[in-house]
């Protein structure tokens, strides 16, 4: 795929990208869920991609062992916790 910026750029990029030229690193899937399950331990019943207050985040569903719902919102280019709230 040939991009504006110039120069091609493979379809799979495995976890890179690209800003302004400049490359970066997003964190995979199973990054994601790791980084939620250390914030809220429990068992991951659902992860998708989505954009939250302008960031795309990984949206990772977990139920703890007393069986609360918890949504943890995981920044894809930092690996950050953007937000945990309770479903």
């Amino acid at each position: 795929m040939y991009y504006p910026t110039g120069g091609y750029w493979p379809e799979h990029n495995y976890g890179y990208g690209r800003n302004n030229g400049a490359f970066y690193r997003e964190i995979t899937i199973v990054e994601a869920m790791n980084i939620a399950l250390q914030q809220v331990p429990g068992q991951v019943v659902k992860i998708e991609l989505d954009t939250e207050k302008g960031i795309r985040v990984y949206e990772v569903d977990i139920i703890t062992a007393q069986g609360i719902k918890y949504e943890v919102s995981v920044d894809v280019n930092t690996g950050a916790i953007v937000e945990v709230e309770m479903d």
